[in-house]
């Protein structure tokens, strides 16, 4: 384990962008997501959670497919270039990182998004352990630990110093990159602030979720509750949810029209809005009920029986935190019996 003076971070920062974009989380406006690091910027590394999750450094909100031009009878077609070039996303929680696996389980799977792939393959995380968890977290009914997330390398904010632990050959060069600013630590300071984030962890109201009757219960029953009937009325179909979620995968691609051909580009999209996967015939899912119900049954239902029952969810609470209407899947946990009643 290595660790570094909590006033010396702008200046490793600098160091890792003489050779690669490093992407923090930067306050802003009031809010913090992250962005770009650059020389005067206002990182905060305190912050519990950005607005937005990373994964859109992996998975951007839209992004260009290919271009294709006509001239006369000749039509060419130019494919984006993969991306090539080192980066590192800094301070990525927990849940965050846990959400990135499970983008791996559909991007990398066959067949394989290349654009994702190259992003991953150029890309170092590392993670930042949670100090202050908020009431809106529940990363623990979904197995992750706070207080010792596991990326190329894994840091914890103590005291006046930056602790990291490289963990894969990225985080190992991440590491060697920052090593004349860096000395060795034994790591006692981590394994106390690990003990207390844990016991936080463990105070927090939603910790105590139980997720096991989406397990045991026969998919069908599930998929005919009446709990269906009584909470999507509430729902605004805001897509909200969707667009501050690290685990949502489903996007549109579409063509814009450039005069003499055309881009064809991807774009996140939402299975809450009336027009997702709308197709010649119509739509599968006609109202807001069945658009309401096939969110949460992939991500308790779904997708843990497709993927060895890992979740779709990760507990991040942005979605509790976000929605207008305070609708959001901790209430759908506790109306199939997964808790205490819905607050």
């Amino acid at each position: 384990m290595l660790k570094i003076e909590k006033g010396r971070l702008a200046e490793a920062f600098a160091l890792l962008a003489e050779s690669m974009d490093v992407l923090l989380p930067i306050r802003k406006d009031g809010l913090v997501n992250f962005g770009l690091y650059q020389d005067g910027a206002d990182v905060d590394l305190d912050a519990l959670k950005t607005v937005v999750s990373p994964k859109e450094f992996f998975l951007p909100q839209a992004e260009n497919l290919y271009m294709g031009q006509r001239n006369g009878n000749d039509i060419s077609i130019q494919p984006q270039k993969l991306t090539d070039a080192p980066f590192v996303v800094f301070g990525v929680k927990g849940c965050d990182v846990a959400g990135m696996a499970i983008l791996d389980s559909v991007y990398l799977g066959d067949p394989v998004d290349r654009f994702y792939e190259a992003r991953r393959k150029h890309g170092t995380v590392v993670a930042l352990a949670c100090e202050n968890p908020a009431v809106t977290c529940f990363c623990k009914p979904f197995s992750i630990d706070a207080a010792n997330p596991a990326a190329d390398a894994t840091a914890w904010l103590t005291g006046e110093w930056l602790y990291i632990e490289p963990t894969t050959e990225k985080g190992k060069e991440l590491a060697k990159a920052l090593a004349p600013l860096m000395e060795g630590a034994d790591g006692a300071e981590v394994r106390a602030q690990q003990e207390e984030i844990r016991g936080k962890v463990d105070a927090l109201p939603y910790s105590s979720l139980s997720l096991e009757t989406f397990a045991s219960r026969e998919l069908l029953e599930l998929f005919d509750s009446p709990v269906w009937d009584r909470m999507h009325d509430a729902c605004l179909a805001c897509g909200t949810c969707t667009f501050v979620c690290p685990t949502c995968q489903c996007y549109d691609i579409a063509d814009f029209d450039t005069g003499n051909g055309v881009i064809r580009y991807r774009c996140w999209d939402s299975c809450m809005y009336s027009d997702f996967t709308l197709m010649a015939h119509g739509n599968s899912r006609k109202s807001q009920k069945e658009r309401f119900r096939q969110r949460y049954m992939h991500k308790l239902v779904y997708h843990p029986r497709n993927n060895g029952g890992v979740f779709g969810c990760v507990g991040c609470g942005r979605c509790v935190n976000k929605c207008p209407v305070s609708l959001n899947i901790v209430k759908v946990i506790k109306k199939f019996g997964g808790g205490n009643d819905v607050q």
